[in-house]
């Protein structure tokens, strides 16, 4: 059924010229399909479809990417202007250049798209 089909997150925006400008100059992503409809990007082996919609953001982490070195990319993307969230009121977890420990041999850090939504990068060790 599904377990060998690729699965896509969606991101609704309420403004996809400002939206195509942040994951395509910002983060770097490569347009896959450009549609009124939305914008489809990949991102390695899966993508992402960013749409305009009336809907706000949820509260939690819309998508995620993992990385191999969180740290030089959390550098990366200050040095772009990307803003990092800071979580220092979490029980048990200590926040250090943006970057928490989550688990024994995981690594996350989390910024925002401009309509809010929360993105994340996790380092797997």
């Amino acid at each position: 059924m599904l377990a060998d089909k690729d699965p896509y997150a969606t991101i609704p925006v309420t403004d996809l010229a400002r939206a195509k400008r942040f994951y395509g100059e910002t983060l770097g992503f490569a347009v896959e399909r450009d549609t009124e409809g939305g914008v489809m990007y990949r991102a390695g082996n899966g993508r992402f479809f960013v749409y305009p919609s009336g809907f706000r953001a949820g509260g939690h982490t819309q998508l995620s990417w993992v990385v191999p070195d969180i740290k030089a990319e959390v550098r990366e993307l200050k040095a772009k202007g990307v803003a990092f969230e800071q979580y220092d009121n979490i029980p048990g977890l200590t926040m250090v250049d943006s970057v928490v420990q989550s688990g024994p041999d995981v690594w996350t850090a989390w910024f925002k798209d401009p309509d809010g939504n929360l993105l994340g990068l996790t380092q797997l060790g």
